[in-house]
């Protein structure tokens, strides 16, 4: 398993995370404990969560159990100094949490000490900002947002008051790194501009949607994420699950995510699924798993930290941390550009 910097953190991650979105919903605690047991066996030490999981559905009777499921993980293995573990502040919006307060400093305390009651721990390594109060182009939204009403004063305001909240945090031993998610460059850079001139904490990932169907980071994302040691986290590698081929030709396998989010979050249109047929036509030719295909890539591009993914199997966790050992060749890459460029944003 290769291992990559969490920025500019010193803290060492490795190229596949686990997921754990659906610990509490579609993925039981024994299975998910299982998971992370796996997971460590094969090289595994980063594992992502948020305090707004489960999802397929999120609702307000089970916000927060994922994070009590790996707290039982940790409180029973007692391995949690193996583990670099990640989540979230949920913010504007996700009104299960807080009613859908905006993230600010009044809010970062309580929903850090909140987070570390459910995971059991005393540190969190990787703290998250799950969405930006000023709203975001990702989900699809990059088709119709409008940040025309912004205020920047308000926001420069709200994340330097947001900083001074975790750089107490870093002060108490409650987190050790912060991280942004669904993000833009602009904001991105602010982030950045504003801890560096004050020295307070330094971003040091990026988890946003990415993957051979969701390619918005390659452009000014990646060059920021490059020149200033900000490492995406691609979430959704996976494209939902689109890319495993099991929606093709109307199939809705029982117990699927589609099963449960009938247009996948926005990504279910008809070239979607074409873009689909290109990718597993790539797979085939090669002689390649398409799951390992579409890890390897999202987990191996120049400007990515690691590449999240989610399952809700043990089998199907231990044929997808199969990607690791799988090299793409010179060929298969060019194919894939071949393909991207044949089927930009196909959703």
């Amino acid at each position: 398993m290769r291992m990559k910097p969490l920025g500019r953190t010193g803290m060492m991650v490795s190229e596949l995370c686990l997921g754990s979105m659906t610990w509490g919903t579609q993925t039981t605690a024994e299975v998910g404990h299982a998971q992370i047991d796996m997971a460590l066996e094969r090289g595994v030490n980063f594992i992502d969560t948020a305090e707004m999981y489960p999802v397929n559905p999120i609702s307000a009777e089970t916000i927060g159990r994922t994070e009590e499921i790996i707290g039982q993980w940790n409180a029973r293995s007692g391995r949690r100094d193996e583990v670099i573990l990640a989540t979230k502040h949920s913010g504007a919006g996700m009104k299960h949490a807080r009613d859908g307060a905006e993230i600010s400093s009044k809010t970062i305390p309580a929903a850090i000490e909140a987070s570390l009651r459910r995971l059991q721990t005393d540190h969190i390594d990787l703290y998250q900002f799950h969405w930006p109060n000023r709203g975001s182009y990702m989900f699809r939204q990059n088709w119709a947002f409008d940040p025309s009403s912004q205020n920047r004063a308000e926001t420069i305001n709200h994340m330097e008051e947001a900083l001074d909240a975790l750089q107490r945090q870093v002060d108490k031993g409650t987190i050790r790194a912060f991280g942004l998610s669904n993000e833009s460059a602009w904001g991105t850079g602010q982030w950045l501009r504003l801890s560096e001139d004050r020295g307070l904490p330094r971003v040091a990932s990026i988890q946003n949607e990415y993957s051979l169907m969701c390619r918005l980071y390659d452009t000014d994302l990646a060059e920021l994420g490059v020149n200033e040691d900000v490492g995406l986290l691609a979430f959704s590698p996976m494209a939902a699950g689109f890319l495993t081929g099991k929606y093709q030709g109307g199939a809705v396998p029982e117990g699927s995510r589609m099963s449960l989010n009938a247009d996948l979050g926005g990504r279910k249109t008809h070239r979607a699924f074409a873009a689909v047929d290109a990718y597993l036509d790539i797979a085939r030719q090669h002689g390649l798993n398409v799951v390992h295909m579409a890890l390897a890539w999202a987990a191996r591009r120049p400007f990515t930290c690691s590449a999240i993914f989610g399952a809700t199997t043990l089998a199907q966790l231990d044929m997808a941390l199969g990607a690791a050992q799988v090299e793409l060749s010179a060929e298969v890459l060019q194919d894939i550009d071949t393909a991207h460029r044949a089927h930009p944003m196909p959703y």
